[in-house]
């Protein structure tokens, strides 16, 4: 079965997939891909006690690299590579082990290689716990090479 490059769902779905496939750190850290759209993303995790620090909360980098594959996700959904060229996080409120966080990523603004993209990360009772904004830039490249 051959992929259909003019349906932007079935592609960004197809991206999402061998991105997945090809992204140790993500699955390492016990993510799982939850949905993948045209522009967005959703990925979770469930914090463990190797991902709390010394106030025995969840290390803000955990957090961070959660929302930040979110954001890849989302904006190579295109199937154009597309790297990190600007992040920041705002930290809300902590998470504990054993909270289960979600980061949805949602496209601002995609104009020319450039991207703006809003991660908004809750834990399983739907708190608040972190907004990630990444600005992205396109390169050379596809994630699923297109033939014929």
């Amino acid at each position: 079965m051959s992929l259909d490059f003019s349906d932007s769902d079935a592609l960004a779905r197809a991206v999402a997939q061998v991105m997945w496939d090809r992204d140790l750190a993500s699955r390492s850290l016990g993510m799982s891909l939850d949905e993948a759209r045209p522009g967005a993303a959703t990925l979770s995790l469930t914090v463990t006690a190797a991902m709390t620090n010394g106030h025995k909360t969840c290390h803000g980098g955990y957090i961070f690299i959660l929302a930040d594959s979110a954001f890849a996700f989302a904006c190579n959904s295109y199937n154009q590579n597309t790297v990190a060229q600007h992040c920041s996080v705002t930290f809300l409120r902590p998470a504990f082990e054993g909270d289960r966080l979600t980061a949805a990523a949602r496209e601002v603004s995609r104009i020319g290689r450039g991207g703006i993209y809003d991660i908004k990360v809750t834990n399983q009772n739907g708190e608040h716990v972190a907004e990630f904004r990444g600005h992205s830039r396109t390169i050379k490249g596809t994630p699923i090479a297109q033939t014929g």
